[in-house]
């Protein structure tokens, strides 16, 4: 605790209203006992350095990613080598990465602009994504449909598209969630790319037909507007996790519990009361209202993950055998495209506790296969990912999907 408060005295306050991220750098911990993991987990508590942990402290097996302002770069530096810590530095200049998805960026939406075609190769916002889906809409209205089913806190429109044969009222029906937490920008556009490969191959693709003739689909590619909006109009995404909270803690299952805090100040702070965000009540309300869901599928990034509940408890879910096998099935599939591998496991033991998940929350309320997605990388860019990753990495998550929805399909209950 000396050291915290001997670094935080290094750095006084020339770190407020830091803006842009010239010379962070973002770290690598590879940390080995219990020890290790309390010494960061100091740091995780204090707000002296400013740090932002991608990967928090949480097991030995799991590295330990750090964002580390310019500022503090010395001292951290220090405190690590003074606690005997080994490290690496993954990421020399982020801001220079920041600069290079902005380019990007700019240059992608002149180009879409003078030839009216969506690129499913790039970031995009959320205007444009909104515009997209009506689009897919549009060119397959016999499949797909564009519904709202609430408003964010700012007022923003939240869009699901809805795809279905239209065989009958509220079918069996898989949820799709992606960008619940805003700066996962992968997780926004792999879900994007999906909408338009679920109408593409309808027809085409006996897997995505047949299980479109037995159930519907259901996908809400941002689920987080404002945080979307913001990491891309008012903060840069390395540091923004989400609106006031992150959505994924605030939901029943063991509210407030561990992984969870009551900081509003922090990345994992729960919001007062269980579904108190206006965004996460919209989805709790309409699935329930619907009352005949089968599945949930919450993609996040970053570490190349598949996980089931539970993350608020070491408990084994009732059918965690049969989850088991489905996500290593579909992370066997996955990797069959690049190579990609993926860990698989309950949320509790492969990561850290997590209190209030929305998979959790899903299994709890009769939606037996739920599923958590961490796409990738495992840390060289974390939730930077080039936007050159984007269709490799939708393209492996979709045999993923499909495996599980096939899994459904064949399993209705």
């Amino acid at each position: 605790m000396r050291w915290i408060l001997f670094i935080g005295a290094l750095i006084g306050s020339s770190i407020c209203g830091q803006e842009k991220f010239f010379g962070d750098q973002v770290f690598r911990i590879n940390v080995r006992n219990g020890d290790e993991i309390s010494k960061l987990s100091q740091l995780v508590n204090s707000n002296n350095l400013k740090l932002n942990f991608w990967k928090s402290p949480s097991s030995f097996n799991r590295p330990v990613d750090v964002l580390v302002p310019s500022v503090s770069l010395q001292a951290f530096k220090s405190f690590l080598r003074s606690q005997g810590l080994e490290y690496a530095v993954t990421i020399e200049d982020l801001q220079a990465l920041l600069d290079n998805e902005d380019d990007e960026m700019q240059q992608n939406e002149g180009q879409e602009r003078s030839s009216n075609n969506f690129n499913y190769g790039a970031y995009h916002s959320l205007e444009a994504i909104y515009h997209e889906m009506d689009n897919i809409a549009a060119d397959f209205p016999d499949l797909a449909r564009r519904v709202k089913i609430g408003h964010s806190f700012e007022n923003r429109p939240m869009y699901v598209l809805k795809f279905s044969t239209g065989k009958g009222a509220r079918r069996p029906a898989v949820w799709l969630n992606a960008g619940i937490h805003s700066r996962e920008w992968i997780s926004q556009a792999t879900a994007i790319w999906t909408a338009r490969k679920i109408v593409s191959d309808y027809q085409r693709d006996p897997a995505i037909t047949s299980i479109l003739e037995k159930m519907d689909i259901f996908l809400l590619p941002v689920a987080n507007p404002d945080g979307y909006v913001y990491t891309q109009t008012q903060v840069s995404i390395p540091k923004w996790a989400g609106t006031r909270l992150r959505r994924s803690e605030n939901g029943n299952p063991s509210f407030a519990g561990k992984g969870a805090s009551d900081n509003p100040c922090s990345e994992v702070y729960h919001g007062p009361h269980a579904n108190s965000e206006v965004e996460v009540k919209s989805v709790v309300d309409f699935i329930q209202k619907h009352g005949n869901f089968k599945c949930f599928i919450d993609l996040h990034s970053y570490s190349q993950l598949l996980m089931y509940p539970y993350g608020y408890s070491v408990k084994k879910a009732p059918d965690a055998e049969e989850l088991d096998k489905v996500a290593r099935l579909a992370a066997k599939a996955l990797a069959s495209v690049s190579g990609t591998e993926y860990q698989v496991g309950p949320t509790c033991t492969t990561v850290y506790p997590a209190s209030g998940s929305s998979i959790d929350w899903a299994y709890d309320n009769g939606i037996k296969f739920a599923f958590t997605f961490e796409l990738r990388d495992t840390g060289t860019y974390g939730f930077l990912l080039p936007a050159n990753q984007i269709i490799p990495t939708a393209k492996e998550t979709w045999l993923g999907l499909k495996t599980i929805m096939e899994h459904v399909r064949d399993n209705l209950y």
